[in-house]
């Protein structure tokens, strides 16, 4: 039997503006990337440019020689010429570079209809939820309208202090594509999943929705 895949796909984008740099936030990839190698799964990271993948500095690991995430984000396949047959599932990490990169890469929207459209399990954390907000279902609907959902909220975005600088508010607009979002408090583990959509608020929710992923894997394993 051959092993499960997950593509992981995390941001290119690397400043927010001449003061501030982002990135991937470390954990939200490392976390997940760890668990989905301890069980098993082969796991591909990629990212809209390819190359190496930036690290938001206030989630860099102190001491990232000898961790394989760190390893695997250092040289990483582009989009173009990945394909969504190799894959049974998607999980796309956070971090603030996600609000630049993810909403227009036509590959990456692309990818996520293709996924869920061949019924795989498609996960997001934080701020990773950006890429599901230009996809769209079967009938050209927004995938996220009447969907149970997750993201960094407005709350915790006014919190970091990051509010005015992002091109949007992630909850504002899930909401606003017809999504029946859901929040708890700043900082609180929280995971919501909605048949094979499966989405974390925040970095403290990595964990647990990388483990939601396997465990709706392994659900359509025992079918």
């Amino acid at each position: 039997m051959a092993a499960t895949r997950i593509l992981m796909v995390a941001t290119s984008h690397e400043r927010i503006d001449a003061d501030h740099s982002t990135g991937v936030w470390y954990e939200e990839l490392a976390t997940p990337y760890r668990l989905f190698r301890q069980e098993g799964t082969e796991v591909t990271v990629a990212s809209p440019a390819g190359g190496r993948i930036p690290v938001d500095p206030r989630s860099a690991p102190e001491e990232p020689e000898g961790d394989p995430a760190w390893q695997a984000i250092q040289d990483t396949p582009s989009l173009e010429g990945l394909d969504s047959a190799d894959y049974d599932a998607l999980f796309l990490p956070g971090g603030h570079g996600t609000m630049f990169d993810f909403p227009d890469n036509q590959r990456l929207r692309r990818l996520v209809e293709d996924m869920a459209a061949q019924g795989k399990v498609v996960g997001a954390v934080c701020h990773g939820p950006a890429a599901l907000l230009p996809a769209e279902g079967p009938e050209g609907q927004p995938l996220v309208r009447g969907r149970r959902v997750t993201a960094f909220t407005n709350s915790e975005e006014r919190a970091v202090e990051l509010d005015g600088l992002m091109p949007f508010l992630l909850q504002t607009r899930l909401e606003e594509l017809g999504a029946d979002f859901v929040a708890e408090g700043d900082w609180q583990e929280h995971v919501e999943r909605d048949g094979l959509l499966v989405t974390g608020q925040n970095p403290q929710s990595s964990e647990a929705g990388a483990r939601q992923v396997l465990e709706a894997l392994q659900e359509g394993v025992e079918r």
